[in-house]
């Protein structure tokens, strides 16, 4: 029968060897066992989620949404590396959710374009502008895109990522 090592390799099962040994070295003296020390590893990157925000664009082919606006909806997924901002608590390592809204907002309410995908490609610029940004999903919706047939949504997600 083998024994498991842990997903650290070598070194973790040694540390985890040498806790366990001080552990049963302090309930043998009385003491109670220590617990072992958590060690987390990221695995990947890690996913920040910013759903529906919401923005007035004047986006469009048709006259009329160039003239009269229309709403537009907005989903990000950022994949980013979370561990300096979590081990520090520091905001500047990560992407400040607040701030990225913002400027998803005034991204949306700028020059308009004929394209969703031209407003999506617009959006993965702003995500990926934030320095702790990896990768970007961004979805557009146009619930009230002139088509002629009830419909629930019309979307486009685009994904990129640094080069």
């Amino acid at each position: 029968m083998s024994a498991e090592v842990p997903a650290g390799g070598a070194a973790d099962a040694a540390g985890a060897a040498a806790a366990g040994a001080a552990a049963a070295g302090a309930a043998a003296d009385g003491a109670a066992p220590a617990a072992p020390a958590l060690r987390l590893v990221p695995r990947g990157l890690d996913v920040l989620r910013l759903s529906g925000v919401r923005a007035t664009g004047h986006h469009g082919v048709f006259e009329h949404e160039r003239r009269d606006g229309q709403e537009f909806v907005v989903d990000v997924v950022v994949h980013l590396d979370a561990a300096p901002a979590a081990d520090g608590d520091d905001l500047a390592q990560t992407v400040h959710y607040g701030v990225l809204a913002e400027q998803l907002v005034a991204a949306v309410e700028r020059d308009p374009v004929d394209l969703v995908e031209t407003l999506a490609e617009r959006l993965a610029h702003v995500v990926l502008s934030f320095p702790a940004a990896v990768r970007a999903e961004v979805t557009v919706h146009k619930p009230h895109a002139p088509i002629t047939v009830p419909f629930g949504d019309v979307s486009i997600t685009v994904v990129r990522e640094r080069a």
